[in-house]
């Protein structure tokens, strides 16, 4: 599903997944037989554990929290299980969900099989084809938005989505349950607190006041963009669209918003950097090609992107915060606090911009 760890990073995987314990489960649940061969820890725009392997014939990708989860790690994993589960029977492209241990018997932690994906992720690098043709690149851009459309179509009713999220008063308690989960960082030793985030509060007031008075509910992925998906090798279309840990049953408008705020820009050097570039869409492109094929209405759709902004910055805030306590990378870490910087930064232009305050 993407490239191979560093061989010193990958050696970590083999303290989180006991082969053993997988093969006697795997063979409960009658999925192929002999020895578990061919292992290669995946990297992506995760930090959970990603493994290929091959049994039996078949090819498989596990998919299990860090070694230093959050508190809800196991209920994040039973979520994807339930997400991927209900895609199975939409046009949604997706990693095909093969089986799911929602216990933590096996191997310490909740944990599934899937499919593996052959395609690649544009933030790794673009092949051949697509970097040398601008209007594959192009299509590229749109073929990002319409996945988020055929998401926004999943009826939300769906059986297996029972409970996934509350939709009355969704939007009413967005700024509230994220000033709060900033607010809990404050139990990680060493993070040094909001007072470095610029413009916390005043972005906080603005989404409060300017709310859209309301929404039409559907499924979203809540982290959509271009590093949470694989394209195909022989085109610009979607391959699958990964890491559902975020996903819930909301306003799908938001994670409009959030590619937005997250399509690459030469004046933020914090931003996604993809080479080469020319011939992507701009976000006004992107906009106007979402706005053609939904019937959502987009009249709000600075409010989304503000609190794509607020709410990713608080997000990336959460690993850098871990990180000053000693439970995620430093490097990475500080990487993250630079870019929630960069999104408070931008969300005060969208504030300043919109004129309304």
């Amino acid at each position: 599903m993407s490239a191979p760890e560093a061989p010193s990073a990958a050696e970590s995987w083999r303290t989180l997944v006991d082969l053993d314990a997988l093969a006697r489960w795997m063979d409960a649940q009658g999925l192929g037989e002999g020895p578990i061969a061919s292992v290669v820890p995946l990297t992506g725009g995760t930090q959970n554990v990603m493994l290929r392997f091959s049994r039996g014939g078949a090819e498989y990708v596990l998919r299990r929290p860090p070694r230093h989860p959050r508190a809800n790690g196991n209920d994040t994993m039973r979520r994807e299980m339930r997400i991927l589960a209900v895609l199975g029977h939409t046009e949604v492209p997706h990693a095909r969900l093969i089986a799911s241990c929602p216990d933590a018997e096996v191997l310490g932690t909740s944990f599934y099989l899937m499919e593996p994906i052959e395609g690649f992720n544009p933030t790794v690098g673009l092949p051949a084809l697509h970097a040398s043709d601008p209007g594959i690149r192009h299509r590229m851009g749109l073929a990002l938005i319409d996945g988020l459309i055929r998401l926004a179509r999943v009826d939300h009713r769906s059986p297996g989505l029972e409970g996934l999220g509350r939709t009355e008063g969704f939007l009413e308690r967005q700024v509230g349950r994220w000033i709060q989960q900033l607010a809990g960082y404050r139990d990680y030793e060493g993070w040094p607190g909001p007072g470095e985030i610029p413009g916390v509060d005043r972005i906080a007031d603005w989404l409060e006041r300017h709310r859209p008075a309301g929404f039409r509910p559907g499924l979203m992925h809540g982290d959509y963009h271009l590093a949470n998906v694989m394209y195909r090798n022989d085109g610009p279309e979607l391959a699958a669209i990964v890491d559902w840990e975020l996903a819930t049953v909301g306003d799908p408008l938001l994670d409009l918003g959030l590619v937005l705020t997250t399509w690459p820009r030469a004046d933020d050097p914090t931003s996604m950097k993809i080479e080469p570039w020319a011939g992507f869409p701009t976000t006004a492109q992107l906009a106007d090609h979402y706005a053609a094929h939904s019937d959502r209405d987009l009249s709000s759709l600075p409010w989304y992107e503000v609190l794509a902004c607020f709410k990713l910055g608080i997000l990336l805030e959460g690993t850098f915060a871990r990180a000053c306590a000693g439970k995620a990378d430093m490097g990475v870490g500080a990487r993250f606090h630079a870019r929630t910087r960069a999104l408070f930064q931008r969300a005060q232009g969208l504030v300043a911009s919109d004129g309304s305050e």
